[in-house]
This record gives C-alpha cells, sequence and structure tokens, in this order.
C-alpha cells in the first residue's frame, strides 16, 4: 500500500526520493512527505494529496543532504492530512513506515503516562516515540531500534533516521516488503522496484524480520536479535522504460497494449510442441509429488482470484484433479481441509498481498505443498513458497490489473498442462494440440486490440449509465465478473457479474432500457444458450453489449454493439475476451475524467489485511 524511499550516499537526496515516490504513486496514496538530514539536523516537509502537493512545498523549502526518507501514505489510522503524513518524528528520530502496529492504542498509552506527547492520529508516530525512548536509555541508534520493533505487534516496513548518529539510516521489515538497492557507494531502500530501478539493478530483497544498516558506504544485514545475516544481491533484468509511460496517455492503456508481449514472455522457454511438453522452472515439485495430489487449492484476491476461477475450469478439465477456488482473506479462517496430498497455489502479481501472504502460510502449517504464481521475483510470496511460476509481464503501474491478470491466466493454463501430462490425463499428441493455440496467443491479442476505435464509440455510448451487468457461461464467467470488476475500480460505475444461467435468478429483476448487459459469447457448445439469454435481456428493453467470435456474429441477431475477437481454442478464449473487457472499461473512465491509473480508495500492493 504505502510506498517508502530512502537514501544515503554522496548525491542530494531529495530529487532521489522524489523520483522513486512518484514511481510508487501506482500503489495508491492520499498524502505525501519527505525528511532530510543534513548537519546533524533533520527537516521534514508533508503535505496531504497527490504528489505535486508535496512538490510545491520544496519549491518554496528546499532540502538539502545526502541522507533523507519518503513516503506516500494511504490511511488506515488517522485520516489524510498534513499531519497525519509521514514521515513522524520524536525527539531525535524521523521515521516512515508500511503496515500496521496491530498493539498501538496500548503503547501510546503507556507512553503518554511517560511524558510523550503526540501529534498525529497514526500508528506510526508510536514507532518514532519509541525508538527515542530507548534511545535515551541505551544511547545507541542501532539497538534502540531492536528494542522498539521488539514491543510492537503488527506489520511493519520502516525507514529510520537519528540526528545523533547521522551517518546511519535504519531499514527494517515484517510483514511488510522492503528491497534493498546497491549502487556505486550509495545505496537505496524502498517498498518496491521501481523506485530504484533508474539508479541501480543490483537488489537485495530483505526477508521477515531483518533490518538493514547503513553507514560509512557499506551496509549491514541481521536479524531482529541481532545476529549477522547473509544476503546476495540479484540482478533485476527490468528496463526502468518499461516503467515509463511511453507516450501512451495512461499506463493502464499501456499496460493494455504490452499483453502481447507480456504473453510471449511469460511462454519463452516454457513449451515444446514438438514434444507435447510444457516445463516450468522453479515449480520445486517432481512427477511423482504431483501424481501424489487428491486435491488442489488456488487462493488469491480481486482480479487474481478471478484468474483462480478460471484455471479451476482448466485445471479439472485437463489434469481431471478437484479444484477448490478460495478468497484468500476467508481462506485461513475457515480452517481449510490440509493435509500432505494437497496443493495449494498462491496468486498475487506483487507477492506481497497480506491476506494471499497469510493463506500461504496457513497451508504450509497444516503440512501441505504450496505453488506461487506471481509477477514479482523474490517477493515474500515467491520466497516462501515451495515453488513458483513467474508471470513475465513486467512492471505493472496502473492499480487496474490488466496484463497481470493475462499472464496469470497463462501460467494457470501451462500448470494445468503439466498437471494433466504428469497424471497422464493428457497425452503428447493431445498437449501439443493445446499448446498451438497459446502459441498463436500473442499475434491474436494483437489483432483483439485492433477493436480499441470501436470499443472508444461504444464507451461513448454508454458512459452515462449507472449500471452495468456482465454475463458470460462456463470459463468466460470469470472474465464477466472481471470486466464488472474493471469498470467499478476505475470509473466508478456500479457493475455486477453473474454466469449467464444465473440472471433469471434474481439479476433479471434489475433490466430496463436502462441497464446495459454485455454478454461474453465466443463461439463454443453453450454460444446457443447465451444467445438465448440475450433475448430474455432484449425482450426486457435491456441494451447487449455482445464480445463473439469473429466470423461467428451473425446468429446473434440485433445487438446495440457487437466486438469481435478473433477465433481460438475454448481453453485460451479468455484471453482474448479479456481485452474488451479491460478496454471498455478504460475509455468509460476517461470520458468520466477519473484518475485511471490511480482510483480513489485503491492501492495495488495490499500488504494490510
Amino acid at each position: 500500500m504505502c510506498g517508502i524511499v530512502g537514501y544515503i550516499g554522496p548525491q542530494e537526496a531529495m530529487p532521489i526520493i522524489i523520483d522513486g515516490l512518484r514511481r510508487l504513486e501506482y500503489r495508491g496514496y492520499d498524502s505525501a512527505g519527505i525528511a532530510v538530514l543534513n548537519n546533524g539536523q533533520i527537516t521534514i516537509r508533508r503535505a496531504k494529496g497527490k504528489l505535486c502537493e508535496l512538490e510545491n512545498v520544496l519549491k518554496q523549502q528546499p532540502l538539502t543532504g545526502g541522507r533523507g526518507i519518503g513516503h506516500t501514505r494511504w490511511a488506515t489510522h488517522g485520516r489524510p492530512s498534513e499531519t497525519n503524513a509521514h514521515p513522524h518524528y520524536a525527539g531525535n528520530i524521523a521515521v516512515v513506515h508500511n503496515g500496521i502496529i496491530e498493539n498501538y492504542l496500548e503503547l501510546k498509552a503507556r507512553l503518554i503516562s511517560q511524558g510523550h506527547e503526540f501529534t498525529s492520529e497514526t500508528d506510526t508516530e508510536i514507532i518514532a516515540h519509541l525508538v527515542d525512548q530507548h534511545l535515551r536509555q541505551c544511547g545507541d541508534f542501532e539497538t534502540a531500534v531492536r528494542h522498539a520493533l521488539a514491543e510492537v505487534r503488527g506489520a511493519y516496513a520502516v525507514a529510520i533516521l537519528c540526528e545523533c548518529e547521522p551517518e546511519k539510516l535504519i531499514a527494517a521489515r515484517l510483514g511488510s516488503p522492503l528491497v534493498v538497492g546497491q549502487g556505486q557507494g550509495e545505496f537505496f531502500v524502498a517498498s518496491d522496484i521501481p523506485a530504484m530501478l533508474s539508479h541501480t539493478r543490483e537488489m537485495i530483497f530483505l526477508d521477515e524480520g531483518e533490518i538493514v544498516v547503513f553507514a560509512d558506504g557499506a551496509m549491514r544485514f541481521t536479524d531482529l536479535q541481532g545476529a549477522p545475516v547473509e544476503k546476495t544481491a540479484k540482478t533485476i533484468t527490468w528496463n526502468p522504460l518499461m516503467a515509463e509511460k511511453g507516450g501512451y496517455k495512461h499506463f493502464m492503456l499501456k499496460e493494455i497494449y504490452e499483453q502481447p508481449r507480456a504473453i510471449a514472455d511469460t511462454l519463452a522457454g516454457r513449451v515444446f510442441s514438438e514434444r507435447g511438453e510444457v516445463f516450468l522452472e522453479g515449480l520445486n515439485l517432481d512427477a511423482e509429488q504431483l501424481r501424489g495430489f487428491d486435491k488442489l487449492n488456488i487462493v488469491a484476491c480481486g482480479t487474481s482470484w478471478h484468474a483462480a476461477l478460471s484455471g479451476k475450469f482448466l485445471i479439472e478439465k485437463l489434469a481431471r484433479l478437484s479444484v477448490e477456488v478460495d478468497i484468500a482473506s476467508e481462506f485461513r479462517y475457515r480452517d481449510p481441509l490440509v493435509d500432505e496430498r494437497t496443493l495449494t497455489v498462491l496468486i498475487s502479481q506483487s507477492g506481497e498481498t497480506a491476506d494471499t501472504l497469510a493463506a500461504l502460510r496457513e497451508a504450509k502449517g497444516k503440512g501441505g505443498a504450496t505453488v506461487a504464481i506471481c509477477n514479482v521475483v523474490e517477493s515474500s510470496i515467491a520466497r516462501e513458497s515451495d515453488g513458483v511460476i513467474y508471470t513475465h509481464a513486467g512492471p505493472e503501474i496502473g492499480v487496474a490489473s490488466t496484463k497481470a491478470f493475462t499472464t496469470q491466466l497463462v501460467a494457470l493454463y501451462l500448470l494445468a498442462l503439466h498437471l494433466g501430462r504428469v497424471r497422464g490425463m493428457v497425452d503428447a499428441v493431445r498437449c501439443r494440440e493445446l499448446i498451438e493455440p497459446l502459441l498463436s496467443l500473442p499475434r491474436k491479442m494483437e489483432q483483439a486490440l485492433e477493436a480499441d476505435e470501436l470499443i472508444q464509440q461504444v464507451a461513448k455510448e454508454f458512459m452515462h449509465a449507472r449500471d452495468f451487468l456482465y454475463l458470460g457461461r462456463g470459463i468466460q464467467y470469470p472474465i464477466a465478473l472481471e470486466g464488472a470488476l474493471k469498470l467499478k475500480e476505475i470509473s466508478y460505475v456500479h457493475a455486477e457479474g453473474y454466469p449467464a444461467g444465473e440472471m433469471k435468478h434474481g439479476p433479471i429483476a434489475l433490466i430496463d432500457e436502462n441497464v446495459p448487459v454485455v454478454f461474453l459469447c465466443p463461439h463454443n457448445d453453450t454460444f446457443e444458450k447465451v444467445v438465448s439469454n440475450m433475448e430474455e435481456v432484449r425482450a426486457r428493453s435491456g441494451r447487449v453489449v455482445a464480445v463473439a467470435t469473429e466470423g461467428y456474429a451473425d446468429p446473434l441477431g440485433k445487438v446495440d454493439a457487437l466486438i469481435t475477437v478473433p477465433e481460438t481454442a475454448d481453453e485460451v478464449a479468455p484471453i482474448l475476451t479479456s481485452i474488451p473487457m479491460q478496454l471498455l472499461a478504460y475509455h468509460i473512465a476517461v470520458l468520466k475524467g477519473t484518475d485511471v491509473d490511480q482510483p480513489r480508495n485503491l492501492a495495488k500492493s495490499v500488504t494490510v489485511e
């Protein structure tokens, strides 16, 4: 959620931190701030609202110095305001924090009784006061940080400065992500990779309960008790330009158009058509283990949950393995049935989603095997899972997921094919047949994107509707859910997705001339049934938008708007029909003037429960 950036080195910290915060704007925020340490004194600037508000303050009151920390805040404790914005300061200590301190009321009451005065409503200010109190008692900055963190209960990623030891910057994590960037005589720390990519590609990922101390041109890693920890830098292959708009009006539009490339990259080196095989590096489960599972759980949140629903269709069809799909925030609270014969697949774009991470630990705690489907290398979920299937979407900046979603669908299809092969449900000949549609996907996605101009016209026609219904059958049903979610997320228009066959069990009561109904109806064995559902809508004066297969649209009869996608196999058709869903939501949002890349109240990476 919140974004952290820290810098220590020979350059001016302020422009580096502001640039890093700008690259983290996609995470969602409502205020921003920066603290710079110079000549033994910490100076703080903060502002409510977008980062430009903070930049305006800094134009009038610039900061100088080579050590600093910055933050974009998404409110949890305390309303959005300049007072509640980070960094927070107490005594000689400035701190930025991502996460939630669960016992902050208890700690705050104690600190107030000991004479501490608080200026904000946040839980973060507790950390500054705790470190300050311990510093007075022990006289050592690093020891004070350890003692303070030992007292807090909850999740945190923190970066801390101290006026008493101005040569140091200390950062730590527990439950919230934090990445270290290693430059030439300089160091960076941030919540996510894009914040540092323009300065270094050498990254070190902090694990749970680790602290890093930067001082005197070096860095040192320990656990919370002070025991040394060996860490190895990893080279990130993302090009910094991949995180820029590249001439597109919004990141979301750029990322929609990047999908053919992202899918090609996700497939690269994994499918062998001649042999009828799929190779998943990093899966870390051999054929014998995969044959030993009698149940598979897929757990995810939001858009990733919709991908999981599609994965259930694919795995049950191709591998003949029973699949349950869970929303991550519900999984561990229902005491799920997991044992050594259960495989749990966790899906998360960021690999840091708090609820999904908790579900992973629940499954492992019950003795089950775990596999992550993730876009971010060395993220928490990827590291803690027994195996991982990385998607290769590249950085996704827009809050509304697009290329991450479709690459997740590809990863699930690859997993289904692999399971089908090792379990003896799909032979080499059939596997070759199932691989062919995958290989043609990037080209067909480019063809689907050619409908953009038509979809803009559809958006103009329906932009004033206050309610939408999205309907699909079978493996298209999750895409209906995803289409409705996209519209809600970025245009703030109410929309609901349903299995088309469920329309008559309630949603049909909503249909009138003011309600557009978006049908996903590629040409498959349920096509005629979906056409019948359309007739039910038309009989009630509803307006029909159809997403159909090119060349098979004639049987649809009269519709208000028709969008076509290239013909492909039923198993991969959801990847193509996702594109009109994304573009329709995007263009309606643009026409309504909403903040497409950073919609209100939403964060890209939800790292708190």
